[in-house]
């Protein structure tokens, strides 16, 4: 009687851990090629301050172990991404393509601050394996939980408003990662201070960017008055953000500063 009690409690959490293994996890894929999904083309990614550049199926990001986050992420966004699929949260996990590791997302247990999405979940709907990619954790970054609900929410909703009506858009955000910020964990993980975007439409001669810096923490302030130039985000970081295009587009495209949204 005791050893068949002991084979049904054994098979029963066999059954429950396969069933965690397929719902939960995400498969390391061991290429470090660009990838030929959803990803954005090598000639708008940014320059990288540390080398360690990660090529996701639907995102890339340049991760800083100093900071235990990326410095930028940059995707694409296209129409037919913007679904509705409603899709399971999966658990944080660390990315298997970061060679020093990414943080454990336990680092942000008990510190107040939210695990903030830099590629949104919310755009990475179209599949499970799209969706359930954006919660390696060096994808996400400490921020203030009404930041994260409020203003951040509202640009990146405003985003896809923008791809709604103008098409494929290409975007690029991080945190500020400077000298002296808080840390969390026992990773030290790094808070910034500042967010950034910066959302690019159009093609060739017809481009256009809107960048975006913003404080991290909540403001009912309208978008617009969180317009810079992407040079002053440039020399803010010290990313060349579109370091692949004509000196001359960007001379013309990065200097200056828009003063209201695209329209709704």
């Amino acid at each position: 009687m005791k050893n068949k009690t002991l084979y049904s409690l054994l098979l029963a959490l066999c059954v429950i851990g396969f069933w965690l293994f397929e719902e939960y996890y995400v498969p390391p894929t061991d290429s470090t090629d660009p990838p030929t999904g959803q990803g954005i083309q090598a000639d708008y990614l940014p320059s990288t301050t540390t080398g360690a550049v990660v090529f996701h199926e639907n995102y890339t990001l340049s991760y800083s172990e100093a900071h235990e986050q990326a410095e930028w992420v940059a995707y694409v966004l296209k129409r037919r991404h913007l679904t509705q699929d409603d899709r399971k949260r999966p658990f944080y996990v660390e990315d298997p393509k970061v060679r020093t590791s990414s943080a454990d997302w336990r680092n942000y247990r008990g510190s107040g601050y939210d695990r903030g999405h830099l590629c949104p979940a919310g755009d990475r709907r179209f599949s499970k394996a799209a969706h359930d990619e954006t919660f390696y954790t060096s994808n996400i970054s400490p921020q203030d939980k009404d930041f994260n609900a409020g203003i951040w929410n509202r640009l990146e909703q405003q985003v896809r408003s923008w791809c709604r009506r103008h098409g494929d858009l290409i975007v690029v955000t991080g945190g500020v990662l400077e000298v002296g910020l808080e840390e969390i964990g026992v990773e030290k993980v790094d808070v910034p201070r500042n967010f950034y975007k910066i959302v690019l439409r159009g093609r060739g001669d017809d481009m256009a960017a809107l960048a975006f810096l913003i404080p991290a923490r909540e403001s009912q302030r309208p978008l617009s008055d969180f317009l810079v130039s992407v040079d002053f985000l440039e020399s803010l970081t010290g990313l060349d953000f579109f370091e692949k295009l004509p000196q001359t587009w960007q001379q013309q495209v990065e200097s200056r500063a828009a003063t209201s949204l695209w329209g709704r």
